[in-house]
């Protein structure tokens, strides 16, 4: 990583801290709203520092991997994106079903619609995911967007998503879900054949515009198939109210 993108991702991360830690002092005094704000600091540590961190560290020997991997790369791509969605969720699922732990019941504070993993990412996360992952998949073919950049668009969409679910008070909540979604897809992209192998073409300033917000028209591609299976499956969450931060 160039020194300006990692100096970009050191304000940034120093921004993410800082800010939380302010709206931590802030809701101290609110028990569920201080649980809620727990559940979000170890999403911080354990997705965002640690996976993101291992990510980043072990970069070159993953990818070096994956390219062996008999497969064309765009079902690699999309296997591998959705895997590490899939560990997000893990992650923020656990923080779910410890309430107790940062002294609440469950139900009580939440960051994930559901206690249970499967109903989560098939009912409400990675099944809206996949069919946008199939559109990056699509996109890196024909454009050579950088790690980096996948990092910083895929993680602009998912604060707009989180806008659209939780409302405008996510937008103070950037840096947290650029963190989060970026990191699914960054080690993915770094993984891929070079953009000749690819036969990518350089992008310009606006497809990186397009991409913020063409890949929601592939959300339908399957998230059709749970309200299929089960019509009157909670929706947007089996607790009420709705937590502050998912």
């Amino acid at each position: 990583m160039h020194n300006g993108k990692r100096i970009f991702i050191i304000l940034f991360g120093i921004w993410l801290l800082l800010s939380t830690f302010i709206v931590t002092l802030f809701l101290l005094g609110n028990p569920i709203a201080r649980a809620v704000i727990g559940m979000g600091w170890g999403v911080i540590i354990f997705w965002i520092m640690i996976c993101g961190g291992l990510m980043y560290r072990f970069r070159e020997s993953i990818r070096n991997t994956v390219l062996k991997i008999q497969l064309p790369w765009q079902i690699k791509f999309v296997l591998f994106v959705t895997l590490l969605a899939l560990l997000e969720e893990v992650v923020t699922t656990t923080m779910t079903n410890l309430a107790p732990f940062f002294g609440v019941k469950i139900g009580e504070a939440y960051i994930t619609a559901s206690t249970n993993f499967f109903d989560v990412v098939f009912f409400h996360s990675v099944i809206m995911f996949v069919g946008p992952f199939i559109f990056w998949a699509l996109a890196l073919k024909r454009y050579d967007y950088s790690p980096f950049a996948t990092f910083l668009i895929f993680g602009i969409s998912g604060v707009f998503a989180e806008v659209s679910f939780g409302g405008p008070q996510h937008f103070l909540e950037f840096g947290f879900w650029i963190f989060v979604y970026g990191l699914m897809i960054f080690l993915p992209a770094y993984s891929l054949p070079s953009a000749e192998e690819r036969g990518a073409r350089p992008t310009r300033f606006y497809h990186y515009i397009l991409m913020i917000f063409l890949p929601v028209l592939f959300v339908p591609l399957f998230a059709w198939i749970p309200h299929i299976i089960d019509p009157h499956h909670p929706q947007p969450t089996h607790f009420l109210p709705l937590s502050p931060l998912k």
